[in-house]
Parts: structure tokens; C-alpha cells; sequence
């Protein structure tokens, strides 16, 4: 009997740790969420086009902030395994290897972006209607690259030390300063009646590009906060020490987040793929497909908020060399995940008129985009399984066999049925959600199979 409540109460205190940690990440991905909401309706009210023209390289972009994110993972694997073997000093310089990382690769992305600016939209198969706003807004939005990079490398450092609220408090203010340059650089100057008073707004009108400009600028405050906050961090902070390579630690790092750029970078030009795909079933189509993605977001953020825990709380417990630890943290995230997730799924699946009404007036594009909502919602739980799974193999730097399970997936089960079912049977959007759904159950059953087998559970050195 014992023995049963001490377990009951190491579950209790996995539990609230685990929530400890998620909460402010969790909140951290609604305010994104939300300002890509307020965006999206903002720009949704210029038409059916412009909301096209946004969407056009959401995709693309995923792509050129996958480096960024990897590099952030091998980093944060790294230093939460050190926090765990409490090695503070190998912690410190692996945030100064952080610093490195971001001004290089924040560099060569800026310039690569910005040269491809010109022609992207006509490579995507965008009708000519639109490619002018697609390449403006893709241009603004890639100029502050190294700002862009700061922000989600820095975050993944802070995050590997177990501190969640500066990032969510850094999020917080890009994105505040995001919705009210939005308001203000995308409409015209407007009247509005309120009783027996008028209000003048004024707006720059930019429209389009106004939308781009406000990313732009949010991205770079964000940036520099994210570098302050990492310089207060007493545990990671490079203050006083010298901006240096250090080999082995930096080739740890990278061959933690290597693979994971690998399978982001292709799995991403998948995603570019598969956008040009849809594009093929017309602006309204892809309109609609747009929207719903950007809708969807909403309905995945405790999987993602939660994903960070389990990969910090995952290197801390491999770092710790407390194995049983490692498989109970494991156990209860996933467990928590798919029950949050089913609940908003099951949201979702009630309302999706609802959910694409914010984003766009259009019926043709509600209604279409509601029906591949509810497709979707059906797998929120796997989903969340899913995201949770590839959290902990991050943290513990197994990522390998989840970096080929994905490419697999994406180019071997979403890309070949997209294209089978839009060039050769001429289906509709329904069909490319339901051929989305099964990319993320193969992997999901994948990734759980290697789970219950325990082969990830390898003691890594520091």
C-alpha cells in the first residue's frame, strides 16, 4: 500500500511539473496563433486574393525557419542534458555556440531568401493575379532573417533551462506590436460612427505589403529581447566569456540538429510540393486550404506547448541517468496530450463554420474549408501523440529514425496521394486533408512502435 501512494505521488509531482513547464508554453503558442489569426482576418477582408497571396508561402517559409528550429533542438538537447548532470560550465559554452549558430546561419538564410524573392510565387504555380503580393510579402517578411533566427534559437536555449515565461513574455510583445502595426499599416485612413461621434483611423493602406511590414518589425524586436533575456539567464549566460568556437560542443549540437535540418528542409520542400499541388484546384480552393490550415493552429497548441516539456524534462531525466524516470514523464505527457487534444478536436469537428467565418466571408470558401476541418479532426488525438513522441526523441538527441520515418511519410505517403488524387482521379480538398490525415498517422504509428520497443532509452555522454 506503500509503495502504491509513493507512486501515486511521484505521479502527482510528475504531473504538475509537467504543467509547470507546459502552461506558459502553451500560452506562448496561442498568442502566435492568435496574432496569425488576427493577421489572416485583417488581410482576409481584402479578398479572397489577397488571403491567397499570404498563404501562398506560409509553406516556404516553415522551410527557411526549419534550420533555425533544428539547430535550436540540438542546442536545447544538449544543454538540458548538461542542467541534468548539473555540467553548468558545458551548459554556458553551448549557449555561447548558440550565438554562433544564430549571426551564421541568420546571415546565409537572409541572402538566400531575398534572392529567390523575385521568382518564388511563379515557381509555386500561383496565378499571375497574385504573384505581385506574394513576392512582396515574402521579401519584407525575410529581410530581419537574423532577427527571425535570434528569436526561435534563443528561445530554445532559455527553454532547455526550464525557463518558459521569457519566452511567452518576449511572444507576448511581438506579438501585441504585430496586431496594432497590422491595424495600423494595412487599411486606409477610416471613419467610423460611434453614436453621435465620428473616429478617424488613420492607416497607411499598404494592404498586403502593411501586413509584411508589421511581421517584419515584431520579428526584430523580438530578436533583440530574446538575445537580452539569454545574456540574464544565469545559467546559460555568456556574460564575461569570450564568443569562441568550441569544436566538440558545436559538433554536438549539429549532429543532434543536422538530421532534424535535414528532414525539416525536406520534408518542407514536400510542403512546397504539395501546396503547388492544390494551387491546381484554383484560388478559391487554395483560398479555402489556406485558411484552414491557419485555423487549424489553433486546435494543435497544448500538443506543441507541451512538446517543449517533454523534450526539456526528457534530456534532464536522461542527464540524470534515472532511466525509470525517463519512461514515467514519457508515459504521462503522451497520456495528458491526447487527452487535451481530444477535447479540441472534438471542437473542431462541431465547429469549423465557426472557425473559418473569422477568416474569410466568402461561402464557397467556408464551406469548403469547414469540410476539411472536420477531416482533420479526427486525428487531433494522434496528432498530439505524435508531436509529444517527436519532443522526447528530440530531447534525448535520438533524432535519426523520426528524421527518415518523416521524409518517408511526407514524400512517400502525402506527396505520391495528393498527386494521384488531384491529376489522376480529379478529386477535391477533401481528398488532399484526408491524404494530410494519413501522413500523420504513419508516422505516428512509426514513431509509437519505436517507443514501446525502448531502443531510444541509450545513455548519451556529455
Amino acid at each position: 500500500m506503500e509503495n502504491i501512494m509513493k507512486n501515486i505521488n511521484q505521479r502527482k509531482e510528475m504531473i504538475i511539473s509537467i504543467c509547470a513547464l507546459a502552461w506558459p508554453s502553451i500560452v506562448e503558442q496561442a498568442l502566435q496563433t492568435t496574432v496569425q489569426y488576427v493577421s489572416s482576418a485583417m488581410v482576409g477582408r481584402l479578398g479572397a486574393q489577397a488571403s491567397a497571396a499570404v498563404g501562398l508561402t506560409t509553406t516556404v517559409n516553415w522551410l527557411i525557419n526549419s534550420p533555425s528550429f533544428a539547430m535550436g533542438i540540438g542546442v536545447l538537447s544538449y544543454i538540458s542534458l548538461c542542467i541534468g548532470a548539473k555540467k553548468f560550465e558545458k551548459a554556458k559554452i553551448a549557449a555561447i555556440q548558440s550565438i554562433i549558430i544564430t549571426f551564421i546561419l541568420g546571415i546565409i538564410m537572409g541572402i538566400a531568401t531575398l534572392s529567390i524573392t523575385p521568382f518564388l510565387p511563379k515557381w509555386l504555380g500561383a496565378s499571375s493575379e497574385i504573384q505581385r503580393d506574394a513576392s512582396l510579402y515574402f521579401g519584407i517578411i525575410c529581410f530581419p532573417m537574423l532577427f527571425r533566427v535570434a528569436t526561435i534559437v534563443f528561445g530554445a536555449v532559455l527553454r532547455s533551462t526550464g525557463d518558459m515565461k521569457t519566452p511567452m513574455k518576449v511572444n507576448l510583445i511581438m506579438n501585441i506590436t504585430n496586431i496594432i502595426l497590422n491595424f495600423l499599416l494595412i487599411y486606409g485612413t477610416e471613419t467610423i460612427d460611434i453614436g453621435n461621434f465620428k473616429l478617424t483611423i488613420y492607416g497607411a493602406g499598404l494592404g498586403v505589403a502593411g501586413s509584411a511590414t508589421a511581421a517584419a518589425i515584431s520579428y526584430s524586436i523580438s530578436g533583440c529581447l530574446m538575445f537580452f533575456a539569454l545574456y540574464r539567464n544565469k545559467l546559460v549566460s555568456p556574460k564575461g566569456k569570450k564568443i569562441k568556437l568550441n569544436i566538440p560542443i558545436m559538433k554536438r549540437c549539429i549532429s543532434v540538429g543536422f538530421p532534424i535540418t535535414i528532414e525539416r528542409v525536406v520534408t518542407c520542400l514536400g510542403q512546397v510540393v504539395f501546396s503547388s499541388l492544390v494551387t491546381r484546384l484554383g484560388t478559391l480552393a487554395f483560398a479555402a486550404h489556406s485558411i484552414a490550415l491557419t485555423a487549424e493552429q489553433a486546435f494543435y497548441i497544448p500538443g506543441y506547448g507541451m512538446q517543449a516539456s517533454a523534450s526539456t524534462l526528457a534530456g534532464n531525466a536522461l542527464g540524470e541517468r534515472n532511466e525509470k524516470k525517463l519512461h514515467q514523464m514519457s508515459v504521462t505527457i503522451l497520456g495528458i496530450a491526447v487527452v487535451v487534444m481530444t477535447i479540441t478536436g472534438t471542437i473542431l469537428f462541431i465547429f469549423p463554420n465557426v472557425m473559418m467565418s473569422i477568416f474569410t466571408k466568402n461561402p464557397v470558401v467556408v464551406k469548403s474549408g469547414s469540410s476539411a476541418l472536420r477531416i482533420v479532426a479526427v486525428s487531433e488525438p494522434i496528432f498530439g501523440a505524435l508531436i509529444i513522441l517527436e519532443g522526447i526523441f528530440n530531447g534525448v538527441g535520438d533524432t535519426k529514425t523520426p528524421v527518415f520515418v518523416s521524409i518517408l511519410s511526407m514524400w512517400g505517403v502525402r506527396i505520391v496521394s495528393t498527386f494521384i488524387c488531384i491529376s489522376k482521379f480529379k478529386l477535391g480538398l477533401n481528398a488532399v486533408w484526408i491524404c494530410m490525415v494519413a501522413d500523420n498517422i504513419f508516422r505516428f504509428t512509426i514513431l509509437f512502435i519505436r517507443f514501446l520497443r525502448g531502443t531510444w532509452k541509450r545513455k548519451l555522454s556529455l
